[in-house]
């Protein structure tokens, strides 16, 4: 794992915010649905299995950190990745087996 030297202490700050958010294994699997295209919470309730309530938890606290956005069409939210999410792709690569994350500075 190779990166880059941080030595801004807002930048700093603002990835150690993204790795806590992202620890949690459901907010971590939100954002992998999200990279493969816009979702509702209906959608995510069902293959995450988990109950809506347990669910929107997790999309507010990415959405208050400006991870997620969301927009109405009709009665239902579409949530999807906001241009801080897709910048990280550009900033960040590790691999965890048994997933390969790429998220490759440039690509």
């Amino acid at each position: 794992m190779a990166f880059k030297s941080i030595t801004n202490e807002q930048a700093l700050s603002s990835a150690c915010t993204v790795f806590r958010l992202l620890s949690d294994r459901t907010r971590l699997q939100i954002v992998l649905f999200l990279a493969e295209g816009e979702r509702t919470v209906g959608s995510l309730c069902k293959d995450l299995k988990l109950p809506q309530p347990t669910v929107s938890h997790h999309l507010g606290l990415l959405r208050m950190n400006r991870l997620i956005i969301n927009k109405r069409h009709g009665k239902q939210v579409i949530y999807f990745l906001s241009s801080t999410a897709k910048g990280l792709r550009r900033s960040l690569k590790f691999t965890v087996p048994p997933f390969t994350i790429t998220l490759d500075e440039g690509n």
